[in-house]
C-alpha cells in the first residue's frame, strides 16, 4: 500500500453481527461460533477513516493476551503511536485491524504478532471470547476476538520500540496500572484473571483498543 492509499479494515454491520442479540459489555464466549460465522460471511474490507467514524460498522480486532506462566506481557504505549486516544496508556493486548490478505482472524493476529513483537516463534493461539464495550467511543467501532497464549519460557521483546515499552510481569504489577490502561485491556484482565478489588469499576474513559 502506497502512503497515498487508504488503509483497508474488516468490518462487519452492526445489525448483523448483534442479531437476535442484546450488545455486551465485556468478554462474552456463549454463542461465540455464530457471531463469527455471522462476521466472516457479512464483512468486508472498507476504507478505515470511514469505519471509525460509521457507528453502523464493528471493526474486528484480533487480541491476544500473552503469558509466560503467571507472568503477562504489559505494554504501554508512547506519543509516537498512530492514536492520540491511546497515548501512554498500558495495554495487554497483541493485535489490530485486520487487512487484506490476512484471510481471517488468526491470519492478521499471526501477522500482527510479527510486526509488533521480536520471538523466534509462534505460539499456540487458545480462543477466549469476544470482547465488546459500547460504553465508549472507540468501543463503539470495534469488536475484539480475543486469544492467550503462552510464551512457555521462550523471549519475547517490542519490535516497534519508538511505539511501545513492554515486558513480562506478575500480575501484582499489572494490577497496579489497571487505572491507566486501555479500557479492553481491563475488560480482558477481570474476564481472564478475574476482578482485582482494588481496580476501578466503571469504565468511563475513552479508550478502548490496540492499532
Amino acid at each position: 500500500m502506497s502512503d497515498g492509499d487508504p488503509e483497508l479494515v474488516y468490518a462487519v454491520p452492526r445489525d448483523v453481527l448483534f442479531e437476535g442479540l442484546v450488545p455486551w459489555l465485556g468478554v462474552k464466549r456463549e454463542g461465540a461460533a455464530s457471531v463469527l460465522d455471522r462476521a466472516q460471511s457479512a464483512g468486508g474490507y472498507v476504507a478505515r477513516s470511514g469505519a471509525e467514524i460509521d457507528s453502523s460498522l464493528k471493526q474486528i480486532i484480533p487480541y491476544l493476551v500473552l503469558r509466560d506462566g503467571d507472568r503477562i506481557f504489559l505494554m504501554r504505549r508512547s506519543q509516537a503511536g498512530g492514536d492520540a486516544r491511546l497515548h501512554d496508556l498500558y495495554t495487554i493486548g497483541v493485535g489490530g485491524h485486520l487487512n487484506p490478505g490476512d484471510v481471517w482472524v488468526l491470519g492478521g493476529l499471526a501477522r500482527e504478532w510479527h510486526e509488533e513483537l521480536e520471538a523466534d516463534f509462534l505460539p499456540d493461539f487458545e480462543f477466549v471470547g469476544l470482547l465488546n464495550d459500547d460504553t465508549v467511543e472507540v468501543g463503539v467501532h470495534h469488536l475484539g476476538i480475543v486469544y492467550s497464549a503462552d510464551a512457555m519460557g521462550r523471549p519475547v521483546v517490542v519490535r516497534e520500540t519508538h511505539k511501545l515499552s513492554g515486558s513480562f510481569e506478575r500480575l501484582e504489577v499489572v494490577w497496579a496500572v489497571y487505572d491507566r490502561m486501555e479500557t479492553w485491556s481491563q475488560l480482558v484482565l477481570d474476564a481472564i484473571v478475574g476482578a482485582d478489588p482494588r481496580a476501578p469499576q466503571v469504565h468511563s474513559t475513552d479508550r478502548g483498543i490496540s492499532e
